[in-house]
């Protein structure tokens, strides 16, 4: 389960939105404790792919080490990624999954140029995407 606070869903929503028709990413920084997973708060980081940003992310090396520092000091970790998926469904695709690693959760905000329409969660476990649970 994902445990996701109104507030840091409420920034995730506005970061997909003003990124749209492009997928945005970050990272998620909070704790992981027995199989729940709880986001203390969402980074933005850079999509690096230029060529295909209208369906593809490529996250910033720079930000995902700055996020890792960040997190350090303040207590916490790097417990997952979040992107968009600019008018298509929240669900993982292939390049998703060859880019995902065990053990963090992957959490897809559904975009359209109005609203977002969708934010679902996934784990990787044997090469496979399974849904978690998102909880306020």
């Amino acid at each position: 389960m994902l445990l996701l606070s109104s507030a840091v869903r409420r920034d995730l929503e506005a970061w997909a939105l003003a990124g749209h028709p492009h997928e945005t990413c970050g990272l998620l920084l909070g704790r992981t404790r027995g199989d729940r997973v709880e986001v203390a708060r969402a980074l933005r980081a850079r999509n690096l792919d230029r060529e295909r940003a209208r369906d593809r992310y490529e996250l910033d090396p720079r930000d995902f080490l700055a996020a890792d520092r960040d997190a350090r000091e303040s207590g916490d970790e790097i417990v997952g990624i979040w992107h968009s998926h600019p008018d298509h469904p929240a669900e993982p695709s292939e390049t998703d999954r060859l880019a995902a690693w065990e053990g963090w959760s992957y959490l897809i905000v559904a975009v359209t140029r109005e609203r977002v329409t969708d934010v679902r969660s996934w784990r990787l476990s044997r090469e496979r995407f399974a849904e978690e649970s998102i909880q306020s």
